[in-house]
This record gives structure tokens, C-alpha cells and sequence, in this order.
């Protein structure tokens, strides 16, 4: 991805003869793209919402033959060459996008563009005051601290002994919403991703996808050249 970026900074690319120096400048399938004034093929670029259930596999092909995110989409829809941006593990569920667009996918999960994802926690116990400071200011895991998290308690479950949480994070580090509870000492029972910038779920159920809206990859790309 970085080579294609580096081609079109150095003003090798043209849309139907005008030089474009920036990535992630928006074409459409009529668009006639050119590389050192050599005709390119273009792929139409699909964009999908997938509300993946725990249990799944976030990756294309899995060698050990486990379920992945992909089985859960048609065959016509797989033909686009789609691949998920970003992970989520095997034990969390929630929102995940789909594409076949690289750059897009590039530029959402680089940790400079700060992509804002949106999570929704049941941890062991009554989450502390202390605890709660401690994810808003940044936590200490392995070899780095993360970075300011915003935490909402959304419900004290006193009989079950457990806590209902909402975190918003910058950053996407391995099992980094799990690792920042086991660390201030409240195990997560489940995790879901309930947000991504500003896609949510809202009528995508577990399992199921659906094509995002022209505005809305609109505007993903919008948030990127704002950084």
C-alpha cells in the first residue's frame, strides 16, 4: 500500500489527464486512471458493514480450517476480492468493514489517523473509581502505555457481580480493550465493537452485512485528509 501511495505523491497518476497528488481521491468506474500515461484497469471498489459474531476467524484463509469472517458472505460478494480492514478476535464480536479498496483500508488502520472505534464491555466485578482513571489516562501493557481511552459505565449488574462498560480508543493494539481491563484488574467476559468513527450496527444483525452508503465512504475519506 505504501508503494502505491508513494506512486501517486510523486505525480505519476492522472484522472482523465489531470495529475492528482493526493491518496484517496475520489473516481467513479467511468474515471479513466493512468500510471506514467499507461492505462489502468480499475477494479469498482465495494465497501461492506459486517456484524461478526464471536467465533470467527478475522482473516481470509485459515490453515487450521476454522470458520473465518469471509463464510459469512454471499459468493457473488466475495468475487470482489474483499478482505477485512483491521481484526477483531476470535471472541469479540461486533462491527467490522470490508473491502477491496487498498488505500482506504491502508490509510484506516494506520495508528496516526487515530480511526475512533467504540466498544462495549462486560467485565468481572464492580468497576473501581480508580480503575475507571486509570483507562482514561492510559494503561501500562507489556512494553507501551495506551493512550487516554473515554470509559462510560453503562450498568452495575450487583447480582451477577459484574459491569457493564463503554470505552472509546484511538488505537487498535492486540486485544488492547481486553488487556487494559485484565490490567486494572476486571477480567472481560465479553466484548463487543459497537462503533466505527461514526457506522454503528443499527440494523445489522450478528451474522448478517450490509453495503455501506455512498456518503458514508464519503466521508471516511474525508476524516482521513483531515489528519
Amino acid at each position: 500500500r505504501r508503494g502505491s501511495v508513494e506512486i501517486i505523491e510523486s505525480g505519476r497518476v492522472k484522472v482523465n489527464g489531470e495529475q492528482v497528488l493526493e491518496p484517496g481521491f475520489p473516481t467513479t468506474p467511468k474515471d479513466l486512471i493512468t500510471v506514467d500515461d499507461r492505462l489502468i484497469e480499475k477494479e469498482e471498489h465495494v465497501y461492506y458493514l459486517l456484524n461478526k459474531p464471536t467465533g470467527y476467524v478475522t482473516t481470509v484463509k485459515d490453515d487450521l480450517k476454522r470458520k473465518t469472517v469471509m463464510s459469512l458472505f454471499d459468493e457473488m460478494d466475495k468475487k470482489n476480492r474483499i478482505f477485512p480492514v483491521g481484526r477483531l478476535d476470535f471472541d469479540t464480536a461486533g462491527l467490522l468493514l470490508f473491502t477491496n479498496d487498498g488505500d482506504l483500508a491502508f490509510y484506516l488502520t494506520r495508528p496516526e489517523f487515530e480511526v475512533k472505534k467504540t466498544y462495549l464491555a462486560r467485565v468481572e466485578g464492580m468497576l473501581t473509581k480508580v480503575a475507571i482513571k486509570t483507562l482514561k489516562t492510559g494503561v501500562a501493557i507489556e512494553n507501551y502505555v495506551t493512550r487516554p481511552a473515554q470509559v462510560r459505565v453503562v450498568e452495575y449488574d450487583k447480582r451477577n457481580m459484574t459491569t457493564l462498560v463503554q470505552v472509546i480508543i484511538h488505537e487498535g493494539k492486540n486485544q488492547q480493550v481486553r488487556k487494559m481491563f485484565e490490567t486494572v484488574g476486571f477480567p472481560v467476559k465479553n466484548l463487543t465493537r459497537i462503533g466505527y468513527q461514526d457506522l454503528t450496527l443499527d440494523g445489522v444483525e450478528r451474522g448478517s452485512y450490509r453495503p455501506l452508503k455512498i456518503h458514508e465512504v464519503k466521508k471516511l475519506y474525508g476524516e482521513i485528509k483531515k489528519r
